[in-house]
């Protein structure tokens, strides 16, 4: 997995809705834009992440 800051990473809930959330990429840790991330959600957590398989980045929209 890469992904650059301003991206969002969307955690898919395995048996329902539950788990899902989304966060901003505020900062890549990892070598070659790899895990960990520290991300923002939306209530103002941060909180670094190391991204499991049902993890996916949206990759940053011009003008977000």
């Amino acid at each position: 997995m890469r992904a650059t800051v301003g991206d969002h990473l969307h955690t898919h809930g395995v048996a329902s809705t539950r788990g899902e959330r989304e966060a901003e990429i505020i900062e890549v840790r990892g070598a070659n834009d790899g895990p960990p991330y520290l991300v923002r959600f939306a209530d103002g957590e941060e909180r670094v992440i190391y991204p499991g398989p049902e993890t996916v980045v949206r990759p940053r929209e011009p003008g977000d």
